[in-house]
């Protein structure tokens, strides 16, 4: 269980970190938004239910719009935009 976070492409990133609870997929949410350039996406991927509503409020807090969520085989995925 090991966090990753990559490019996927110019201006995506993701942000896995499956198998982490609260509060570490937060923190790893806002740091990994801190290294990535305004209007940037961030593709988060998580499994602890819980964390989907720190992580939305956190992006709503800070300007960061949830562009899309949905869930696949036990996991979520965020698509952040970096405001």
């Amino acid at each position: 269980m090991a966090m990753t976070f990559s490019k996927k492409e110019e201006g995506v990133f993701v942000l896995d970190v499956t198998g982490y609870v609260c509060p570490h997929p937060q923190i790893y949410t806002k740091k990994a938004l801190e290294k990535i350039k305004s209007g940037d996406i961030l593709e988060i991927v998580f499994d602890n239910p819980s964390s989907s509503e720190s992580i939305a409020a956190m992006c709503d807090s800070a300007g960061n719009p949830i562009l899309d969520k949905h869930a696949e085989g036990g996991r979520f995925i965020f698509k952040i935009k970096k405001g």
